[in-house]
C-alpha cells in the first residue's frame, strides 16, 4: 500500500490554503475570511495525518502484529501517545 502519492497531493492542497492565508493577511483581508482560510490549512494538515496513520496502520504494525506481545503493545502505545501529545 503506497499511501504516500495521496500525502504529497493533500500536503500541496494545505500549501496552496497556507499561501493564501498569507496572501489574504498582506491584503488585509476581513479577519473572519482569513481565519476560515487558516481553518482550511488545518483540516487540509489532518487529512495528511489520517492518510499517513492509515498506511502506517497497514504497513508498519500489520508487520509487526506478526512479532511478539511486546512489540505489538508498543505499536499501539506509540499511536495512543501520538494522539494524547494531540489534545
Amino acid at each position: 500500500m503506497d499511501f504516500k502519492p495521496n500525502a504529497l497531493k493533500r500536503i500541496k492542497i494545505a500549501q496552496g490554503h497556507l499561501n493564501k492565508v498569507e496572501q489574504m493577511l498582506a491584503e488585509d483581508v476581513y479577519c473572519m475570511d482569513v481565519i476560515h482560510q487558516s481553518r482550511a490549512v488545518q483540516a487540509a494538515l489532518k487529512k495528511v495525518d489520517e492518510i499517513i496513520l492509515h498506511g502506517h496502520l497497514h504497513t508498519c504494525v500489520m508487520q509487526d502484529l506478526h512479532g511478539s506481545r511486546a512489540k505489538n503493545e508498543k505499536a499501539v502505545d506509540e499511536i495512543v501517545e501520538l494522539f494524547r501529545k494531540q489534545a
